[in-house]
C-alpha cells in the first residue's frame, strides 16, 4: 500500500511540473492568459468623419504587453488629441494604462479589467475624473465599438466610437 501512495505521488509531482514551460536556459515561461483574451483588438482601427478621423493602433510589444496610439486628427496634418496606451497583464490582472499628451502632466492613468467576454473587454477606474470606464467591443461586422463613460462635474456621460479594423 505504501508503495502505491509513494508511486501516485510521484506521478503527481512529475504531472504538475510537466505543465509547466521553460526556455533553453531554463527559466519558466509565463502564460499571459488575460492578455490573450485581447488578441483581436491588434490592428489598425478607423473613424472618419466630416469632422476628422479617430485612429487607433494596436500591436504586441512582447509576450505580456500591447501597445497602442489613439489620434485624432485634421486634414492630414493637425492633431487634435493624442494618446499612448498600454495594455499589460501584471499577475493575473490586465491593466489599460492611457497617457493623454498634455492631460495629467502627461502621466498614465491605469484602468483594471472587470469585465472580459469573447469579444467584449471593460477597463475601469473609479478614482479617474472621466472616464472611470472604457469598454472595447468587437462587432458582428468585425467593426469595432469604443465606448467611454463615467461622471464629469456631476453629470453622467458618454461617448461611442464605432471603428473599422483596415487591411
Amino acid at each position: 500500500m505504501k508503495k502505491i501512495l509513494f508511486s501516485l505521488m510521484i506521478l503527481v509531482l512529475l504531472a504538475s511540473v510537466s505543465c509547466n514551460k521553460y526556455d533553453a536556459k531554463g527559466n519558466l515561461i509565463k502564460k499571459y492568459d488575460e492578455l490573450q483574451k485581447a488578441t483581436w483588438l491588434v490592428g489598425e482601427w478607423e473613424k472618419t468623419d466630416s469632422l476628422g478621423t479617430l485612429k487607433e493602433i494596436w500591436t504586441s510589444k512582447n509576450d505580456s504587453t500591447f501597445i497602442g496610439q489613439s489620434y485624432y486628427f485634421q486634414n492630414e496634418k493637425d492633431t487634435l488629441h493624442f494618446e499612448s496606451i498600454e495594455l499589460m497583464q501584471d499577475q493575473e490582472h490586465l491593466i489599460y494604462s492611457a497617457t493623454v499628451k498634455g492631460e495629467n502632466n502627461d502621466t498614465a492613468i491605469p484602468f483594471q479589467m472587470t469585465k472580459d467576454e469573447d469579444s467584449l473587454l471593460i477597463f475601469e477606474n473609479p478614482k479617474h475624473d472621466y472616464p472611470q470606464k472604457i469598454e472595447y467591443r468587437l462587432l458582428k461586422n468585425k467593426g469595432l465599438s469604443i465606448l467611454v463613460s463615467g461622471k464629469e462635474k456631476g453629470n453622467t456621460r458618454s461617448q461611442t466610437y464605432l471603428m473599422t479594423k483596415k487591411k
